[in-house]
């Protein structure tokens, strides 16, 4: 059996595609709920700009007159949000958790398609991995926790540092997930995998980041192109909050689609570092020299 070796960037990225096809369908029914919160969650922003915007702008309320710029009789209209800021703080929290674990229900798909685990109907499969990724969603948020700590206090001493550590920890949500590591136990897993390679696995880590980024700017601003065309005719049309949950909905998609893309990348550049380091361990067993045979006495 041939020694396992780190592949390029853009084969992990390819055989990607190949993962996430395996179990596409239960992945999209996983997903699709996750979708429809996320939009939803966006939705009190839209409705409190759409009532802003019927106040002061409704036909019949205002009418069109010329008054002087320092007239102090100038009609102010204050207008009370139907939400209040609380309740549009709590629907951004509730987004930013969704956005983080997702990572750990693609994750769950993927490690069910390696384990040979899949039910063959998919809604029962959906089911397994939201009960197998729910169980573990606070062990998820606690190394998400410590990896932010890490990363800022890394960040405080000096830049480079954060960047290092950002590295060093980048695997340990998938040590909890394909391996069962908790806690510091999954950090230090996820350091011990890049002994030997450092270097080699932050150039892959940094050629993910770079395409993700890259096209999430692109679909951003396809996006935001779009909201300037429908979001005018939603507001004179007085349905803001539909256009605004369709493009939420597309553009958080687009988004968690390419999320479960890059993970499943992350997720097979993982295997091949955990089988890197198992043959490491069993290195120094299969190179030893054999026990030498005793010498032949000498003639007398």
């Amino acid at each position: 059996m041939g020694q396992t070796r780190l592949k390029s960037s853009f084969i992990y990225l390819a055989n990607a595609v190949n993962d996430l096809r395996a179990n596409w369908a239960a992945l999209a029914i996983v997903l699709a709920p996750l979708v429809l919160i996320a939009a939803v969650c966006v939705l009190p922003d839209a409705l409190n700009l759409q009532h802003l915007l019927a106040v002061r702008f409704a036909p019949g309320l205002h009418h069109v007159s010329l008054l002087p710029a320092q007239d102090s009789a100038a009609p102010v209209v204050e207008v009370q949000p139907l939400f209040p800021r609380w309740a549009l703080l709590l629907f951004h929290i509730l987004l930013a958790i969704l956005t983080v674990t997702v990572q750990l229900f693609v994750m769950c798909t993927i490690r069910r398609v390696q384990a040979g685990v899949q039910h063959p109907q998919m809604f029962t499969e959906a089911i397994a991995i939201y009960r197998e990724a729910i169980q573990q969603v606070p062990a998820f948020l606690w190394i998400r926790l410590l990896q932010i700590a890490a990363i800022v206090i890394g960040c405080v001493l000096l830049i480079v540092p954060g960047l290092l550590i950002l590295v060093w920890l980048y695997f340990a949500e998938f040590a909890l997930v394909f391996d069962g590591h908790r806690s510091f136990a999954a950090l230090l897993r996820s350091r011990n995998l890049l002994r030997k390679r450092f270097f080699r696995t932050a150039i892959r880590i940094v050629v993910f980041m770079a395409v993700w980024s890259g096209y999430n700017s692109w679909v951003a601003g396809t996006f935001f192109l779009a909201s300037f065309l429908i979001g005018p005719l939603g507001s004179y049309t007085g349905s803001l909050w539909t256009s605004v949950l369709l493009l939420g909905t597309l553009a958080t998609a687009v988004g968690f689609a390419t999320t479960a893309f890059f993970v499943a990348a992350g997720a097979r550049l993982y295997r091949d570092l955990v089988l890197m380091l198992e043959e490491d361990a069993r290195a120094p067993a299969s190179t030893s020299l054999p026990a030498t045979e005793p010498l032949p006495a000498a003639n007398s």
